[in-house]
């Protein structure tokens, strides 16, 4: 398949998700927006539209709270077959969204939109009414997420790590009981292949904890001390710092000052403490509980995502080196998990499936460290797997089945910026 047929695919794509002001991930299992989807989307729509591009970013502030919370999921119109639905979550929004959050992307992407933009005019407008809404998501961050001031945030449900059935979570979500949670139906094994999916056991868990911060009130300063589940997760640090380092930049250009020398110094002490989730022994970073101060014996793509941030070099060249190890254990770049784990599962969702959205980051990441042989590999093969598996949600890294959803929004928004890339 040619680039020219691969990049006409994926624009049709986005376009048959396109919902006017925002777009859906995929028709069926996901149909309303979600957080950090909406901002790496955006960054394959620049290349079609980007006005347009803006406007997907735009939509989501919109519905940013007001302690400075961006929910992961907004629920434009109503939908009976996606579960947890708006009556779950009962966040009392005139506009209903979900309580939680999902990875700060969006600083990210918003400077990578103006770098690029041909709309010099354009790009000034929308980048200087988006930048102190994102810094606002920044600070809520480090305030309702870390309270002791670690200089690092917990996420309080796996689905803030868009990592929602990760191995990282197992032993730390043997905490959350799931005693009182009501009969429901699961929507999502309707429309995707139930082995593909997070099992029965974890959903109830899931669901457990959106009671739990429901009958709190979704009071974002009680929320952290009450959960059962508080783990640090250094992939989704690695993008908040990422962001904020962005927006520091981008604040630079803008003529905001004070704005740039506050993201600067979270990064400054983020980055401080990011090294106390470094395993040697492991050669890359794990997922701290929070609860117990324990590391997690893991070894996700988690740990992989730092290299997104600016890590120090000695640090950054042991991934790139354990990138190429996980290289010789599948087929296709970068498992979600090792596959030399016994827990490791090539289908099941973020249990061990290369997802594109990932390969994209630490790609970037790497780049930005100066391995670029290894980055290399990384778009081939995302590349070869669209040409051979099609616009999927995710894929087993061994056989490169396509699992999950399909024409997904953003497995071809990434693919419109491995072609740029190539």
């Amino acid at each position: 398949m040619s680039q020219v047929d691969l990049f006409q695919q994926a624009a049709d794509i986005l376009h048959e998700n396109d919902r006017g002001h925002y777009t859906i991930p995929t028709k069926g299992l996901y149909p309303f927006q979600w957080n950090w989807d909406s901002c790496l989307t955006a960054l394959g729509m620049a290349w079609l539209d980007e006005a347009r591009a803006w406007t997907e970013i735009d939509t989501l502030f919109v519905h940013q709270w007001d302690d400075g919370m961006v929910p992961h999921i907004i629920f434009h119109e109503p939908d009976e077959g996606y579960f947890p639905g708006p009556d779950v979550w009962d966040v009392g929004r005139e506009t209903p969204t979900t309580g939680i959050t999902q990875p700060a992307v969006a600083g990210f992407a918003v400077k990578r939109l103006y770098e690029r933009c041909q709309d010099r005019a354009l790009a000034r407008t929308r980048a200087s009414a988006l930048l102190p809404k994102i810094a606002d998501w920044h600070e809520w961050f480090y305030r309702c997420r870390d309270p002791q001031q670690t200089g690092l945030v917990a996420v309080l449900h796996p689905w803030e790590t868009g990592r929602d059935n990760s191995i990282d979570w197992d032993v730390p979500f043997e905490q959350v009981p799931t005693e009182g949670v009501g009969p429901y139906t699961r929507r999502d094994t309707q429309h995707a292949n139930p082995e593909h999916r997070p099992t029965q056991a974890q959903y109830d868990r899931y669901i457990w904890l959106v009671q739990h911060f429901r009958a709190l009130g979704w009071d974002n300063t009680r929320l952290h001390d009450a959960s059962p589940f508080q783990v640090v997760d250094p992939g989704f640090n690695a993008i908040l710092l990422r962001s904020c380092a962005d927006l520091a930049t981008l604040a630079d250009e803008l003529d905001m000052p004070a704005l740039a020398a506050r993201q600067r110094a979270l990064v400054a002490q983020g980055l401080a403490a990011f090294n106390t989730l470094w395993s040697e022994q492991h050669q890359q970073y794990l997922c701290q509980d929070r609860v117990s101060g324990e590391l997690i014996d893991s070894l996700s793509s988690g740990g992989l995502l730092a290299v997104f941030a600016g890590i120090d070099r000695t640090h950054a060249q042991k991934i790139a080196r354990r990138i190429e190890v996980l290289g010789s254990r599948c087929s296709y770049l970068v498992p979600s998990h090792d596959p030399a784990d016994p827990r490791f599962d090539g289908r099941r969702y973020w249990r061990g499936p290369s997802w594109l959205i990932v390969n994209y980051m630490i790609m970037d990441g790497l780049l930005e460290h100066g391995y670029e042989a290894t980055a290399e590999k990384i778009l081939r093969g995302s590349l070869a797997l669209i040409r051979e598996s099609g616009f999927a949600e995710y894929y087993d890294p061994l056989s490169g089945e396509p699992c999950g959803g399909g024409r997904f929004t953003w497995t071809a928004a990434m693919v419109l910026e491995f072609l740029q890339r190539d």
